[in-house]
């Protein structure tokens, strides 16, 4: 079987998605969005400062919202951190509450 077949990434994307520690992570992700009134389609993002693989939890106090772009970025810093490189603070967006 080639590995780009249809089958073989339905199969193996099934299998990432449905692991348990993806469907926790997922689910703490759809919590943080809807703690911070965000929709699917915004162009902006529901962030842990602390984040959740450091145990980080899902509170008002750790949700903040920023842009997609600032997140991404954010993201990579913390993946650069460990290689030696700058870590920059997000500035955190203000949102009216509902």
């Amino acid at each position: 079987m080639a590995t780009n077949s249809k089958a073989y990434n339905k199969k193996n994307y099934s299998k990432y998605w449905w692991k348990p520690s993806q469907v926790k992570k997922r689910t703490e992700q759809n919590k943080a969005r809807k703690l911070a009134w965000l929709k699917k389609w915004d162009k902006k993002e529901a962030d842990h400062k602390k984040p959740l693989s450091k145990w980080g939890k899902t509170t008002k106090k750790n949700v903040r919202v920023i842009s997609r772009k600032t997140n991404r970025k954010l993201g990579a810093n913390i993946a650069n951190k460990k290689k030696g490189k700058g870590y920059k603070k997000a500035k955190t967006i203000k949102t009216k509450a509902k």
